[in-house]
């Protein structure tokens, strides 16, 4: 084929044509803006998805870590308690006087007038 062939399509160069083309360079321009406006608000759209997404992800990662203190601290508040009642049930038992000289015959080889103490293997082992 020759490639200076001569375009067989001529337009036409009234009024009406030149309104028509107009018209459809118009509706063109509008439908291009319209692509790049929906494009712009799904690009927001998904900017706001994104950030909202992120900072929900690290709320649930601290919200995870926060739980596990929280247990830990449960925990620790449950052991104290047991410890409080332990020591307050020895602070009773402290104020029987004899509960305290069983204590002291028992730990410091004491012993009341007229008793002899034997001490056993077990005792002296633990004193040294």
């Amino acid at each position: 084929m020759n490639q200076e062939e001569p375009n067989k399509i001529e337009f036409l160069e009234n009024d009406y044509a030149k309104q028509h083309y107009a018209q459809q360079v118009k509706k063109r321009r509008e439908v291009i803006f319209r692509r790049r406006r929906l494009a712009l608000v799904f690009a927001i759209a998904t900017v706001i998805f994104l950030s909202v997404g992120i900072s929900l992800f690290n709320d649930y990662l601290r919200l995870q870590n926060l739980e596990k203190y929280q247990s830990e601290a449960v925990a620790t508040q449950e052991a104290s308690k047991e410890k409080k009642a332990k020591l307050e049930k020895e602070v009773d038992l402290l104020e029987d006087e004899d509960y305290v000289a069983k204590i002291a015959r028992d730990r410091f080889l004491y012993s009341k007038d007229g008793e002899l103490v034997f001490p056993l293997p077990e005792h002296e082992t633990s004193n040294e």
